[in-house]
């Protein structure tokens, strides 16, 4: 018999739905994790919520063959580290979303009709109506950040107050945007037009204070932003500046830590929550029965799909999925960040062909930051069809004798950025970008890229802006296109190249495109 082990307060149903099928299961909150470990040692599966799983965890269980996490997020579970030690992770992806689209409903129409306040000073014995004149949703222009799971849902719950529907989101098609009823924007466009801003977007590099005073600016008075997100991505002194000045709404359920104790944000927060967004019973009941269920379904059936840290098969070097992550943020950077990615093709070559579909988790891990790229091919190929980015992978031409090799194409609006790479001693390579052949330069650094009309003094331009700069150029190629009109400028420096760089090698050569990007 099978042990589960449950040290976290859970819907009693993951418990019953195991139980049923022969498991034996310990479900216990109250007990501190490191005892209750001890006590159960041996357990071969673990369920949890937001509780950190350490190595010196996994360590004092050594039977253990898989960690559920009970919800999306899996940041508290050490994962490289289960993989080690031959430990399969799973998470229960959009059991909580509902909870979370519901709530962005709740805090908008409370904003609006200023039920908490209102609540507060009737039972005070108030009869403030003049006071609590409220707004309606109805007719109103939402804007959403980020088009995910919890995103679409806003639409589809709020889609009866007959609002019209704006989105900003890189990664989904136009026409996954009209089925959902949603017209695809610019992020300025959102701030611009909307009378309610919802977030809906990870924390990362990229996004981390992404509403930010130019953001801000642009906004009507009253509009009304929520955050259900993260707290990281708004720049909390621009909002209390430009709350001050445009008498903005803000609704806020997200903080640095889920911690009791004073919180910055409260004097300029109209309505703000500890954190509730997946805190339902619903939510609850649907991420533990998912848990459960998959523990059933791994044991006994060998599904593997939510796997996030999953193995690579026998055959597979790990090293080709770092190069088609890489050769794919090269092509990323190409179309431009803000580029909508359509479709997706791929090419793999000699030993490689069998594998291909295990090269989606890194490719989709580099159009969007917010998914890991040690996620199983299933969850890649269900996160680009949610997208509505269509992807496929292309019978290769072996007779080209291109060896163990891939090519990788990203398409957008009529333009496609094309990149072949491949290993050679140990190296990972890119051999070309669009027509540019033979290059065999190593994606690995920081890196500044810029395609533009072949003349003399460019690329004296482009190395004096970067000495300009304080940039050590490690590397450098130059090459021409087949017909001498184009050429391309590939430097590898020393540290990460400003994004001032960039704007003044735009302004000066007045390249095709230019970017800068930092390769892991």
């Amino acid at each position: 018999m099978k042990k589960v082990l449950i040290p976290t307060k859970l819907d009693k149903v993951a418990s019953e739905v195991l139980k049923k099928h022969g498991y034996d299961v310990v479900q216990d909150s109250e007990t501190d994790i490191q005892t209750l470990i001890s006590q159960n040692s041996d357990a071969e599966a673990l369920i949890v919520r937001s509780e950190i799983v350490s190595p010196e965890i996994i360590d004092a269980l050594p039977n253990l063959r898989t960690i559920v996490r009970a919800g999306a997020g899996y940041n508290t579970i050490d994962i490289k580290y289960a993989r080690k030690k031959g430990v399969d992770v799973m998470n229960t992806p959009g059991a909580n979303s509902n909870g979370v689209a519901e709530e962005v409903v709740a805090l908008a129409l409370a904003a609006y009709r200023y039920v908490v306040p209102g609540d507060v000073s009737t039972r005070a014995g108030g009869w403030e109506k003049k006071k609590f004149l409220g707004r309606e949703l109805t007719g109103k222009t939402l804007g959403i950040v980020g088009l995910g799971h919890i995103g679409q849902l806003v639409v589809k719950r709020l889609a009866g107050f007959e609002m019209k529907f704006l989105g900003f989101d890189p990664f989904v098609s136009a026409s996954k945007a009209e089925e959902l009823g949603v017209k695809l924007v610019s992020i300025e466009d959102i701030f611009s037009q909307s009378d309610i801003i919802t977030l809906h977007i990870p924390e990362n590099e990229e996004t981390r204070g992404m509403v930010n005073a130019k953001l801000l600016s642009l906004v009507k008075d009253g509009t009304m932003i929520i955050n259900c997100a993260r707290a990281g991505i708004v720049n909390e002194k621009d909002l209390r500046e430009a709350k001050a000045a445009k008498k903005l709404v803000y609704c806020n359920d997200v903080y640095p830590k889920d911690e009791a104790g004073a919180k910055s944000i409260a004097d300029i927060a109209d309505v703000m929550l500890p954190h509730l967004g997946a805190n339902t019973k619903e939510a609850n009941f649907n991420a533990a029965k998912r848990a459960g269920e998959q523990i059933i379904e791994y044991f006994e059936s060998g599904v593997t799909r939510y796997i996030v840290n999953k193995d690579l098969p026998d055959g597979l070097n790990a090293d080709y999925q770092k190069l088609a992550n890489r050769l794919a943020i090269l092509a990323r950077g190409m179309l431009g960040r803000s580029t909508t990615v359509r479709q997706i093709k791929c090419s793999f070559y000699g030993e490689l062909t069998q594998f291909g579909k295990w090269f989606l988790p890194p490719i989709v891990a580099a159009l969007d930051d917010h998914f890991e790229a040690g996620m199983s091919p299933n969850e890649a190929q269900a996160y680009l069809d949610e997208k509505g980015i269509s992807v496929e992978i292309r019978e290769p031409d072996q007779n080209k004798k291109y060896g163990n090799s891939m090519t990788i194409d990203l398409e957008a609006g009529g333009r496609k950025a094309s990149i072949r790479g491949t290993i050679t001693e140990n190296n990972l390579l890119v051999s070309r970008i669009n027509d540019f052949n033979n290059l065999y330069f190593i994606p690995s650094g920081n890196a500044v890229l810029a395609e533009y009309e072949d003349r003399p003094g460019v690329l004296a331009t482009i190395t004096s802006l970067a000495a300009g700069a304080n940039l050590n150029i490690d590397d450098i190629h130059a090459p021409r296109d087949p017909e001498g009109k184009r050429a391309l400028a590939i430097l590898i420096t020393n540290k990460t190249v400003p994004e001032a760089t960039v704007a003044a090698i735009k302004a000066q050569i007045r390249p095709i495109h230019a970017f800068a990007v930092e390769l892991p």
